[in-house]
């Protein structure tokens, strides 16, 4: 018998040998007994931690939603648990699936993410949380990308030395990680970041910048610009880790981050003799993408990253940081915010006499808020007031009051880049010039026009009183030079003081349907670029000459039509006729077109000034936020206890009835008609007990009624009103 128990205990699955060994008692272990000889079979099993869809309890943007309110609850907390967020798997699904839609150029849902997939996504995770992952590997690889069909173990020793030794792509997992660092960072310093930066932040573009400057930047004099890009180009890695760390307490966050800093970045590097020899030109065959290739950017798009000011050009990439220096840089360059702001608020010297700014507080409206460019004139005691913004690596500071204020805070602001920064400034690169020079900023001109507008105001009795003002306009307007020297850049013209169009040859073997939708969208956007500048309509027809110029001289050497005036004379002066090499215009198309054998081609926009839309002057909120955290900081305030009290007194001060008075009621009516069907029925069945009707009457309570002491009557009525 023993035997025969001894050889079943070996036959027993493993996980019920626990159960045996550590039971609490000879109970369970007879239990446990009778589980394994009675052929007891238990269907549920345990999950498996090694099982990445187990792990998928929720929903990635749910988490990251959750993150962004936690933090604007209480923007000024430490993080010191983000290891509980590096663990969540949903998240680094949600980063594969933008890294693989970055990759592919297509959205993969989250239930068509292949099995395979998510165990190496899995393998990724866990690396990083055990320390075993390496960033900027060649080689060994936890998860690849789709499109990486190498087989790494099977190159040859030429390859692999090539592959260690020259510039690669960065790799598919360090993207992923990158990702997931950058969802769970960002929305900690978003809720601390100062007003007063607008780059490489969630709904803030070069536009608010314009407007703020438009909107904030009237009225004052000296303008200081400073460019701190160096910044942008790197920093020392132990200033970048105590930024972070005044808003980042997570030992394991900080440790990717450092070696993803720390880590040396291969690339190859040229010799200059290699430079200066020519290589023959050979043919190279046409190019097939692939259907899971993205398609690479279109001759427009192409064209109009050509046209981005000197502010945005520079983009920062440190180490194997990748997406994450521009937010790391944006860290690093806050304390420069916040100690501006405390110098604005430090500057402030307002005086009774001004008309504008006569406040303490320095909060009141800039005079008529319908034209907040527009500053009257104070006489010669002037308020005292500065303000700052800064876009990337430049800033921009305006000044109200003596240039020797301007230079003062220079000095302050020079000693300051030194200490925190460890940047040498000096005053060549923060220059102190004169509104009436004219300001660059983003390739626009600050410049300011003395105006005499009819002030009309209703005077005491009201009678309405209409006199002549002076002041000051602050004017906005697009550098017709910047556009001209961004134009060359891309040679679609030469010359400076007459500029003439040059052929645009990179489309020569484009149909001419083609030609012209490629030109009309970069057109679309240069429209939309200069939306808030007082000469949108000069610039944009400027911008429509030069196009259209260079397309004639295109059409003119491909149809070998010698000039452009019989291109403009065969195909119109919109390009919209089609050209042919000899006879011009076909008399088949229009009935080639009606049959649906022929493109359509379209024409030019804007080729006239009246075309092109106005200047957009809406008017911009002195307090103005994006969109996602006005949502935030609604759902905050609504989320709040004390914003539902104050919302009950105010309904209570108009007489109204609040959602829980009016359940109460309900409630309250309910339980009256309940009880009267109870009594009804008692009396129907012969109850002599009852005497009288009055006795199951139920008069209504002060808490029932929600403290009102109107009669049943008039609570009937209000539930009725509620009711419609």
């Amino acid at each position: 018998m023993r035997l025969f128990i001894r050889s079943c205990l070996i036959q027993i699955r493993p996980p019920l040998l626990p159960w045996l060994r550590d039971g609490p008692g000879h109970r369970a272990n007879g239990f446990a007994l009778f589980r394994a000889f009675s052929g007891f079979v238990n269907n549920r099993r345990k999950p498996d931690p090694d099982d990445p869809l187990s792990l998928m309890k929720e929903d990635g943007i749910a988490v990251c939603s959750h993150m962004w309110i936690e933090n604007f609850r209480e923007p000024n907390k430490s993080a010191t648990n983000l290891t509980t967020y590096l663990r969540k798997f949903e998240l680094w699904v949600l980063a594969y699936q933008k890294v693989y839609a970055d990759e592919t150029g297509s959205y993969l849902p989250r239930h068509s993410i292949q099995r395979s997939a998510l165990e190496d996504l899995l393998a990724l995770r866990n690396a990083v949380l055990d320390d075993r992952f390496k960033w900027g590997a060649r080689l060994n690889f936890y998860i690849k990308s789709p499109r990486d069909k190498t087989e790494y173990d099977s190159l040859s020793k030429r390859k692999i030395k090539t592959i260690l030794t020259t510039t690669q792509p960065t790799p598919y997992q360090d993207r992923i990680v990158q990702e997931v660092l950058f969802m769970i960072v960002e929305p900690i310093y978003e809720s601390r970041f100062s007003q007063k930066s607008y780059a490489f932040r969630p709904g803030r573009t070069a536009h608010t910048v314009l407007r703020v400057i438009r909107r904030s930047f009237a009225g004052y004099l000296w303008y200081m610009k400073g460019d701190l890009s160096t910044i942008l180009d790197g920093m020392k890695v132990g200033l970048v880790i105590n930024a972070l760390m005044r808003g980042v307490r997570d030992k394991k966050v900080i440790d990717l981050i450092r070696s993803a800093l720390v880590m040396p970045v291969i690339e190859t590097k040229f010799d200059d003799g290699d430079k200066k020899k020519k290589k023959k030109r050979k043919y190279q065959k046409k190019k097939v993408l692939a259907d899971d290739e993205p398609k690479p950017d279109p001759y427009w798009l192409d064209s109009f990253f050509g046209f981005a000011p000197e502010e945005a050009e520079k983009v920062p990439s440190w180490g194997h940081c990748g997406i994450l220096s521009p937010l790391l840089a944006n860290i690093c360059l806050d304390e420069l915010d916040h100690w501006m702001e405390g110098k604005i608020k430090d500057f402030y010297c307002p005086s009774k006499s001004d008309v504008i700014w006569n406040t303490p507080e320095g909060e009141a409206e800039q005079g008529n808020t319908s034209w907040p460019e527009f500053v009257p004139t104070s006489g010669p005691d002037k308020t005292r007031k500065m303000d700052y913004i800064r876009y990337g690596g430049h800033i921009l500071v305006g000044i109200r009051g003596p240039r020797a204020d301007a230079a003062i805070l220079r000095k302050q602001l020079i000693e300051f880049c030194d200490q925190k920064y460890l940047l040498k400034l000096d005053n060549e690169s923060l220059p102190i010039e004169h509104i009436t020079k004219g300001i660059m900023f983003l390739d626009h001109v600050l410049c300011r026009r003395v105006v005499y507008p009819t002030l009309r105001y209703t005077a005491t009795g009201g009678k309405i009183i209409s006199e002549k003002g002076v002041g000051t306009l602050l004017s906005v307007t697009a550098s017709l030079k910047q556009c001209i020297k961004q134009f060359r850049k891309l040679n679609f013209l030469k010359g400076d003081r007459e500029p003439d169009p040059q052929p645009c040859f990179r489309m020569f073997h484009a149909t001419q349907a083609h030609t012209n939708s490629q030109m009309n969208k970069l057109l679309c956007t240069m429209v939309e670029w200069y939306r808030y500048a007082d000469n949108r309509k000069k610039i944009v027809n400027f911008c429509s000459y030069i196009i259209r110029g260079s397309l004639a001289k295109l059409y003119a050497a491909k149809y070998k039509l010698r000039s452009r005036a019989k291109v403009y004379k065969i195909s119109d002066r919109t390009l919209s006729r089609p050209l042919k090499e000899k006879k011009g215009i076909s008399p088949e198309y229009q009935n080639m077109l009606r049959m649906g054998l022929a493109e359509s081609i379209e024409g030019l926009k804007y080729t006239r000034m009246s075309l092109v839309p106005e200047t957009d002057y809406t008017a911009f909120p002195g307090n103005w936020r994006p969109d996602h955290e006005k949502a935030l900081l609604e759902y905050l305030s609504l989320d709040d206890p004390k914003t539902l009290e104050d919302q009950r007194s105010s309904i209570k001060e108009h007489g109204l009835i609040s959602p829980q008075d009016y359940i109460s009621m309900l409630v309250w009516n309910y339980k009256r008609n309940a009880i009267v069907s109870d009594q009804l029925s008692s009396m129907n069945s012969g109850d002599k007990n009852i005497e009288s009707s009055d006795q199951f009457q139920l008069e209504p309570t002060n808490e029932e009624c929600a403290g009102r002491s109107e009669d049943e009557e008039e609570c009937k009525e209000k539930i009725n009103m509620a009711h419609l």
